[in-house]
Parts: structure tokens; C-alpha cells; sequence
């Protein structure tokens, strides 16, 4: 029995992209769009952020006249992010987006998404990251766990490779050894190794 694997594909740029609350009931729709448009929804995670964490996760903009309306405005309901990739995810993302005022994206660019689902400045429908420092920082904020580029390099690659990768393999492998397939690649070893 073969198994049949995807083409490997890699990645250069990663963003972070939210459907905010007043349009999640347009998510299906969205993320149509999205994929289209030649991105691929690398996670996704439905949450609703506190008023608190919406604070944390807008800190740039503290200080600001809009600052309370709009922590209360994302904190409103449920909302939906997703790890955006693709080649200059980031600007490519950012021009399907329009202009941060809707309003304005009505105007000048009515095919963008915030034309077509925002309504004013505040309610622009959808979150972009402005650059690959915000989209590492906001990636990281919404989904804690996942391992943003750049992979580590040099010592950092090494530690990490000793922490986390060598472990498992060596218990794999080991597995592996002890069960002796005919056949590894369609036995039922990930199911044993799974759990490391």
C-alpha cells in the first residue's frame, strides 16, 4: 500500500488575519476569499478576547482617542483568527484588506474586503498585521503555541533539536526497532509515538 503525500511547501511569510465580531457570521464567505486569493489558513481558532486582553493585544494604540471603543468593540463578542501564509503574505494580505477606514475603502478601493464588510473606521471588519514584526508578535499573541518564523539558527536550531526533536525520534525509532514492521511506513507506529 503506497501512501500518497502532499508536495512539501514552504512558506516565506506568515500574518495574522481577524474577522472581527460584527462580521463573523461571514466567516465561511471569508475565508472563501481567502483561500482564492492564494493564502492558506495555516490555523484557525474561534475565541472572545476581554476587554483586558484586547488592551494587551492593541498596546501600540494605547493613548489614543479610539482606544476604549475600540477594546470594547473587539471584546463585543466572538471573533476569528487565523496564520495567514503565503509569498508577502503580509502586504498581499494588507492590500486585500484596503484602507484601515471603510469609508474610505468604499471610495478608493471598493473591491477590498473592509469596503465590502466594514462599515466605518471602527468597525473595518477585519484585522491585518501591519509588518513582519506586529505579525510575529500578534501570532504569537493569539496562538501561543505555534513556532513563528524565523526558525531558530545556529545554537538556538541546535537546543532546540536537542529539547524537542531528538527525544521523540529516539523514541520512534526505538519503538520502531522493537515492533519491526513489514512494512514501517503503514504500520501502527504513530499511534504508539503519538503521545511522546
Amino acid at each position: 500500500m503506497e501512501l500518497s503525500m502532499s508536495p512539501l511547501q514552504i512558506y516565506v511569510e506568515k500574518t495574522l488575519a481577524i474577522i472581527k465580531p460584527d462580521i463573523v457570521d461571514k466567516e465561511e464567505e471569508i475565508q472563501d476569499i481567502i483561500i482564492r486569493s492564494g493564502f492558506t489558513i495555516v490555523q484557525r481558532r474561534k475565541l472572545q478576547l476581554s476587554p483586558e486582553h484586547c488592551s494587551n493585544f492593541y498596546v501600540e494604540q494605547y493613548g489614543k482617542m479610539f482606544f476604549p471603543n475600540l477594546t470594547a468593540y473587539m471584546s463585543s463578542g466572538p471573533l476569528v483568527a487565523m496564520i495567514l501564509a503565503r509569498h508577502k503574505a503580509i502586504s498581499y494580505w494588507k492590500e486585500l484588506l484596503g484602507p484601515s477606514n471603510s469609508l474610505v475603502a468604499k471610495e478608493t478601493h471598493p473591491d477590498s474586503l473592509r469596503a465590502i464588510y466594514g462599515t466605518d473606521d471602527l468597525r473595518n471588519a477585519l484585522h491585518g498585521s501591519y509588518d513582519f514584526a506586529a505579525a510575529e508578535r500578534e501570532i504569537r499573541f493569539m496562538f501561543p503555541e505555534v513556532i513563528v518564523e524565523p526558525i531558530p539558527v545556529g545554537q538556538a536550531a541546535k537546543d532546540y533539536l536537542n529539547l524537542y526533536v531528538t527525544p521523540t525520534l529516539l523514541k520512534g525509532l526505538t519503538e520502531l526497532c522493537k515492533q519491526k514492521p513489514a512494512d514501517p511506513c503503514v504500520s501502527n507506529l504513530f499511534i504508539h509515538t503519538k503521545e511522546y
